[in-house]
């Protein structure tokens, strides 16, 4: 139940984070779950500006992670990219599941490779809104919706409403908030609660807000172009989700 972290060296030899110097890093942007990861594919990364600078390896019940980096939607991975342009801003995307037992290590080893002074994270991720407590029939929310959630040095305002209590987070997300409030590391989590359990065009769409925040809207890409992979995305997973006799 080892969490192996692979970054690629300017030589481009592969090398243990541990085994790295802490690199500097100005924002680190982590998708974790299928929606968030196929928001950064479509919205953000462009295989001109971004490059592959990491991989996480890990295996557990519920998962086992993709030996390649030419993934699709219905593949569990976690890969780091870097923009070219200013490498400081680091990118995840994180579709694998991470067991309780092995989110320390993947903080530990993900954020021992950087330096945390001057970082910002911002976290996405998805949840059943069957999750969400209010006092509202969930059958009235208009699903899919965003929340946010930030530790106490993140001073910047937040593009949705924060997460009214007695609400909370689980798994990895809440283990990457939890570890920025501990290190006093200015951070974000918008959660996004959808009653959909597949990857679809209107939950993935729900994050869209996000790009006129500060940490994004430098990185976005041509819309119409985005909804072009958008759409690509979504027709390669509904070809691998079907059965066939």
């Amino acid at each position: 139940r080892e969490v192996d972290v692979l970054w690629t060296s300017k030589s481009g030899a592969t090398t243990e984070g541990s085994a790295q110097e802490p690199f500097a890093c100005s924002k680190f942007i982590v998708a974790i779950g299928h929606s968030a990861a196929a928001f950064l594919s479509s919205f953000i990364l462009d295989s001109v500006c971004w490059e592959v600078v990491g991989v996480v390896k890990l295996w557990n019940e519920w998962c086992r992670t993709s030996n390649t980096t030419n993934v699709l939607p219905t593949d569990s991975f976690c890969l780091f990219y870097r923009l070219i342009s200013d490498p400081t801003v680091l990118l995840c995307q994180c579709s694998c599941y991470v067991a309780e037992d092995q989110q320390f290590q993947w903080l530990e080893k993900v954020f021992g490779c950087m330096q945390k002074e001057g970082l910002q994270v911002t976290i996405l991720s998805t949840c059943p809104v069957a999750d969400y407590k209010t006092q509202e029939s969930t059958l009235t929310l208009p699903s899919p919706f965003l929340r946010a959630l930030k530790t106490k040095e993140f001073k910047e305002q937040v593009c949705c409403r924060l997460l009214e209590q007695p609400n909370i987070v689980r798994d990895l997300p809440a283990a990457v908030l939890s570890y920025c409030q501990v290190w006093q590391i200015p951070a974000v989590l918008y959660q996004c609660y959808t009653d959909v359990i597949k990857l679809d065009t209107v939950t993935i769409e729900a994050f869209k807000p996000l790009l006129s925040s500060k940490i994004l809207k430098s990185l976005v890409k041509d819309v119409s172009e985005s909804t072009k992979i958008l759409k690509k995305l979504l027709t390669t997973n509904e070809t691998h989700s079907n059965i066939y006799i």
